[in-house]
């Protein structure tokens, strides 16, 4: 038996190739997982990029966002059995889920929510890992004090939809987001912003609020592009999370003078380092299972495709590089 696969061709790594994989087999911590949809993030077109200009060398399977149903299980795997439904953001060094099976560690795992559908489903982990932990892990916004601010940049994107609503269940801080447009604005606001301001002029439109500075910044797009604006907002002590890597050099003067303190987020770091807390991804994905249960968290999916293809990935790659989805586009298989 093989299993179905779409990756990037190594001959002209600008296209997607359809292929067949050999059956696969879990090791010890692994799920073998029926993959029923897959969602398109940015760190896909960049992964794809990355092929284009370095070349392969073999076909690569992206995808690392998905749902599906456990077909098997390795032999130290505890909390799951064939037949759960499951979704995850799956691992960046291991193949991913553009492919009708595929093999997950159960510990960065979580069981898929009751009320979502396969697509509704794929469109929450990775969005939702990287903003509870951007949140809570590098910024520890649960042990704010009352009257903090959080200014999250770029609030209508996929993380985004995600950290507003978790700021608001899991923190006291006022929370302002960016938008540029009418209907992103509304987007933020619906999903509990308490302020959104135009992203072109943050000092401008905090200002018109009588806000000098935010405490917190969480920043999920163009950290070169709004690094000065940052630099200056931020509070003496505060805390800046970015989820985008630089470009150039960032100018640390304002954060020394203000003992401000940068922090990463990378989602994929606990997967990637096997780090001693690697199952905290899979606790988070089921605490977000219950809360979107439970009808405190609502879901992103704004546009579904239908088919495991090439034309399919191929247009979902294109949706995301255009850069004006609100919320996630995914594809159900």
């Amino acid at each position: 038996m093989t299993i179905k696969a779409i990756a990037i061709n190594p001959d002209k790594p600008q296209q997607f190739i359809e292929i067949q994989q050999p059956q696969l087999t879990p090791d010890a911590y692994d799920l073998l997982v029926e993959v029923k949809a897959v969602s398109v993030n940015p760190v896909d077109t960049k992964v794809h990029k990355g092929a284009q200009k370095n070349g392969l060398q073999q076909p690569r399977v992206l995808g690392w966002d998905a749902s599906g149903i456990v077909l098997a299980v390795g032999e130290k795997v505890s909390g799951f059995k064939a037949g759960d439904e499951v979704y995850y953001a799956g691992d960046l060094t291991r193949p991913g889920s553009n492919a009708s099976q595929q093999l997950v560690d159960a510990r960065i795992t979580g069981h898929k929510p009751r009320s979502l559908d396969w697509a509704e489903s794929a469109a929450i982990p990775l969005t939702a890992l990287t903003a509870w932990e951007g949140l809570f892990d590098r910024l520890q916004l649960d042990a704010a004090a009352e009257g903090k601010t959080l200014l999250i940049v770029g609030g209508a994107g996929g993380v985004g939809s995600l950290a507003i609503p978790l700021a608001k269940l899991h923190s006291k801080v006022t929370v302002i987001a960016t938008a540029s447009r009418p209907d992103s604005a509304q987007w933020c606001k619906d999903r509990g912003a308490d302020l959104v301001i135009d992203y072109r002029d943050m000092a401008g439109e905090l200002a018109k609020h009588d806000i000098k500075q935010v405490d917190y910044i969480f920043c999920l797009n163009d950290t070169d592009g709004h690094w000065d604006a940052m630099s200056k907002l931020i509070a003496p002590q505060g805390h800046i999370c970015t989820i985008v890597e630089n470009e150039k050099p960032l100018n640390m003067d304002q954060l020394k003078l203000k003992s401000a303190a940068l922090h990463f987020e990378f989602m994929y770091t606990r997967s990637m380092f096997t780090t001693p807390d690697i199952a905290r991804q899979g606790e988070i994905l089921d605490e977000t299972a219950k809360l979107l249960d439970a009808g405190k968290l609502t879901g992103s999916l704004s546009k579904t495709l239908h088919g495991l293809s090439v034309e399919t990935l191929s247009e979902a790659h294109q949706l995301v590089l255009e850069g004006h989805m609100r919320g996630k586009v995914v594809i159900v298989y």
